[in-house]
């Protein structure tokens, strides 16, 4: 029965052109070719993400108007805002892709911050940035969730 994968998987995976990785029998986890797929990923990710920015920064400069109307500069500069605050999650997420990167680099990529065990193919698919295995993210939300309440 084929694996049910989620819209975001799939979203992730289609920006960097990539089909999901097929694990061949006996492969080691987090061998050459699991790094290539998950660097190919990241890289493409990164990219999208870089030319979001620069389309941004050209929208503004052309948008860009002083309205005599107070509510048509108003509206403006609200939507503006909203476009910077999703640039700026955007630009730490960039950060946060450059760190996985990094950790691919030094073959520290793929394995739990927290308890060291595999985090998985499918897993890092969906969230290539993850560093928790799902048991240790799990936690880690319960003990959030305790600490707000």
């Amino acid at each position: 029965m084929p694996a049910i994968k989620s819209k975001k998987t799939l979203g992730i995976l289609a920006i960097a052109g990539v089909e999901p990785y097929q694990e061949k029998s006996g492969e080691e986890y987090m061998g050459k070719a699991q790094r290539e797929h998950f660097t190919n990923i990241l890289t493409a990710w990164t990219t999208q993400l870089r030319e979001e920015v620069d389309r941004t920064v050209d929208h503004m400069k052309d948008e860009a108007s002083n309205f005599p109307d107070p509510v048509d500069r108003a509206t403006q500069e609200e939507e503006f805002s909203l476009e910077l605050r999703a640039r700026d999650r955007e630009r730490r997420l960039i950060k946060k892709i450059s760190k996985t990167l990094k950790k691919i680099e030094e073959d520290d990529f793929g394995f739990c911050e927290s308890c060291g065990v595999e985090i998985g193919i499918r897993r890092l698919e969906a969230r290539p940035t993850a560093d928790l295995c799902i048991d240790c993210k799990t936690l880690a939300e319960i003990k959030e969730k305790q600490s707000i309440g």
